[in-house]
């Protein structure tokens, strides 16, 4: 997939947190594949965290292109804190506040926590 184009095509702000894996049309819609990047979390950051992979996998339908149904599979990273081997994800209502993710994407993302 393109990035440039991409940016486009799905949510805006959405490839600062996420990097797309695959992508492809099947059975008439539009499939993109998302995997959260590993981007230390700003709220541990005076702590050591270790990525330990990704949650399950999520499905949502984004705004159609050209009429085609358009769906998002999004794997959120998850992290370990050394320290006291506590799992954390990124905080979807801080992660808001400051980035262009549209408002329904990001309600979305603070709902799966």
């Amino acid at each position: 997939m393109n990035i440039d184009l991409a940016k486009y095509l799905l949510p805006e702000g959405v490839l600062d947190y996420f990097d797309i894996v695959d992508d492809n049309t099947q059975d008439d819609r539009i499939h993109f594949y998302l995997e959260e990047k590993n981007i230390r979390l700003k709220e541990h950051r005076s702590q050591i965290a270790q990525s330990r992979g990704f949650s399950p996998e999520m499905t949502i339908e984004d705004f159609p292109l050209r009429g085609k149904p358009v769906l998002l599979y999004i794997k959120r990273r998850r992290w370990t804190l050394l320290s006291s081997g506590r799992i954390v994800k990124r905080d979807w209502k801080l992660v808001a506040k400051g980035i262009r993710i549209t408002s329904e994407f990001a309600s979305f993302l603070k709902g799966t926590t």
